[in-house]
């Protein structure tokens, strides 16, 4: 996923805010350099494995609440290598879910009962649609399709399940695609918008026929916030877009977007809807999902800001405007002056 705003929080508030990271291969943290000098912001290198690790950020931070979106998330890599994906989706979650446990029961009174535990997950848990009018609700059997699912599937069920065991005060929410800036180049519409700046080949699943809710990540990461700060303990919020969209459509629109915003096209290419080549469908594709985000208006008053025409054009706009920070992804440079570009506690 994108990586969440800093603005609720860091512009808006007063609150401090810190941010533990593993630093994998999708780890930028130049995508922070808004909010790295502020000193309401901490970074910690951690692995959510390494539970000695985890209590003593704990112990140094003290915070008031946790948001737990730590995942292995791209599909396709699930499928080439899973176990990545058990050991940081499900054993981490475990690990965090311990840790925080230990934390929580040690708290005084006042500050135990306002603490909360918010788990982020997929709509990718519920599996594949039947038909073309049914949604996804927040009581949607779980049948995940793919090993990311599923381990996303099992981290849900640990999180419950410490919630009725234990008492850990949690809240739960299921999003949809996510899509805008600091998007990593493997996800599909960063992937498509590079590709086609640089020529080469558009790859499309299939027919491209599978439908996704496509979630703009600033309106993902108001409604987290309003979650975190409002939604009722030990209840699941779906979070949708409200923009449902086949996937050709969505290569398709992108390519219109950047005759206009980009026309100079590489050399030798009439258009950029020639470089659409349908490859292989990956195995185990689910073919439509869409959310039913009503629970989280009705009960908290979160709707979607943007369309999914004036998010996409927002999200093409900023790939042509930042080029510096996906050429340093595309080359590995970003990974080399890690230790210099963040202020560690």
């Amino acid at each position: 996923m994108p990586a969440l705003s800093a603005p609720p929080w860091i512009d808006n508030t007063a609150s401090e805010v810190a941010n533990l990271d593993k630093l994998t291969y999708a780890g930028n943290l130049e995508s922070l350099a808004s909010v790295v000098e502020s000193p309401r912001y901490h970074f910690y290198q951690v692995d959510i494995c390494e539970g000695v690790a985890l209590d003593a950020a704990f112990a140094e931070f003290k915070p008031t609440a946790v948001m737990h979106l730590a995942a292995e998330s791209h599909v396709d890599r699930s499928i080439d290598g899973p176990a990545d994906f058990i050991q940081t989706n499900i054993v981490g979650t475990y690990s965090l879910l311990e840790v925080t446990r230990r934390y929580w029961s040690g708290l005084p009174d006042q500050k135990r009962a306002a603490f909360r535990f918010h788990h982020i997950s997929t709509d990718e848990v519920y599996g594949d649609l039947d038909g073309a009018e049914n949604l996804f609700t927040e009581t949607t059997s779980y049948s995940p399709s793919s090993p990311y699912s599923a381990s996303k599937a099992s981290a849900d069920h640990l999180v419950r399940a410490w919630s009725r065991t234990y008492g850990l005060p949690i809240l739960v929410t299921n999003c949809s695609n996510n899509y805008g800036p600091y998007h990593f180049p493997e996800k599909l519409i960063p992937h498509v918008i590079l590709n086609a700046l640089s020529g080469k080949p558009l790859p499309v699943y299939g027919d491209g026929s599978q439908v996704r809710d496509w979630l703009y990540v600033e309106d993902h990461a108001r409604a987290l916030v309003e979650v975190l700060n409002r939604g009722t303990v030990g209840e699941t919020y779906n979070i949708g877009g409200h923009n449902e969209q086949r996937n050709i459509e969505v290569v398709k629109a992108i390519c219109d977007l950047l005759e206009e915003l980009a026309p100079d096209r590489p050399e030798g290419i009439d258009a950029y809807r020639d470089l659409i080549t349908y490859v292989e469908d990956r195995p185990g594709h689910d073919r439509r999902y869409a959310i039913d985000a009503s629970k989280i208006q009705r009960e908290l008053g979160w709707v979607p800001v943007e369309t999914f025409e004036s998010g996409l054009r927002k999200t093409v706009q900023w790939y042509l405007d930042h080029p510096e920070w996906w050429q340093r992804i595309l080359s590995g440079a970003y990974k080399l002056d890690r230790a210099g570009t963040v202020k560690s506690q």
